[in-house]
């Protein structure tokens, strides 16, 4: 969960969230979280502040961090609107992080960005199911979504375009490839789980073994499905189809891998 810094106006939905995080976790009373429950953390309670600074700095496993995510997300549910407040406030380092890489090349967009990012992660705190793995995932994604929105829906506009003039292989346009996994995604071209699958695999820390076993199917199947969605990819950039301006086309028109 660490923080991507970027230029910003002093006032966003982003940085109205950390001055409430702020006042949420001062003295003389923060509001405090019982890590007890949950394996792998310190036996002790502690304020949010500095479960964040954990999250931010100690790496620990997705069983972990489902069984964390699952207790803040029924605080936020149960326990009122201070626990809102402190759940995104844990979740803002990689909510930053998450809107700069979709803002990138576009400050202008930059404001917007952070309100979706924070909208679609508000969304999942709220809805999202929390028995099933890998939900910090999930969240994560679920505010990814919602950010690229603001990107993908300037359709008289261009993307800032990251490819080489010579005759070497283009890079990704976009800055970053999660963008590119979405603007698949939203146009049909592949699956939200086929770009969830090489996000979280390619990008992210998730295995393909343990997603396989979590999805009830063989790992060389999960593979193989990850295959062919990064083949579609891969014929999308060279025919330029992820390039310029974006217009969602038609579901059963594309072909879809996964």
């Amino acid at each position: 969960m660490a923080t991507t810094r970027r230029p910003r106006n002093a006032n966003t939905a982003l940085t109205s969230a950390e001055k409430a995080f702020a006042l949420l976790t001062c003295e003389p009373a923060p509001l405090v979280f019982d890590a007890r429950p949950v394996p792998g953390m310190p036996n002790t309670t502690m304020p949010l502040d500095r479960l964040r600074t954990l999250l931010v700095y100690e790496r620990y496993d997705s069983d972990t961090t489902d069984i964390l995510w699952r207790q803040l997300a029924r605080h936020a549910r149960e326990w009122g609107p201070a626990w809102v407040v402190g759940a995104i406030g844990v979740a803002l380092p990689a909510l930053t992080h998450l809107a700069a890489k979709i803002s990138h090349g576009r400050p202008r967009l930059a404001d917007d960005v952070d309100s979706e990012v924070l909208a679609g992660f508000l969304e999942a705190l709220r809805n999202t199911d929390l028995d099933k793995p890998r939900l910090w995932l999930r969240m994560c994604w679920t505010a990814w979504r919602a950010g690229a929105t603001v990107i993908k829906d300037q359709e008289d506009e261009e993307l800032p375009l990251d490819l080489s003039t010579g005759s070497r292989t283009p890079r990704m346009p976009y800055g970053h490839p999660d963008l590119l996994l979405g603007r698949a995604a939203a146009a049909g071209m592949i699956s939200d789980e086929a770009a969830e699958l090489i996000s979280a695999t390619r990008f992210g820390d998730a295995l393909i073994e343990q997603l396989a076993a979590e999805q009830g199917i063989t790992a060389p199947a999960l593979r193989m499905r990850r295959r062919r969605a990064e083949r579609v990819v891969a014929a999308a950039v060279r025919r330029g189809d992820l390039s310029g301006p974006f217009a969602p086309s038609d579901r059963s028109a594309s072909p879809t891998a996964a």
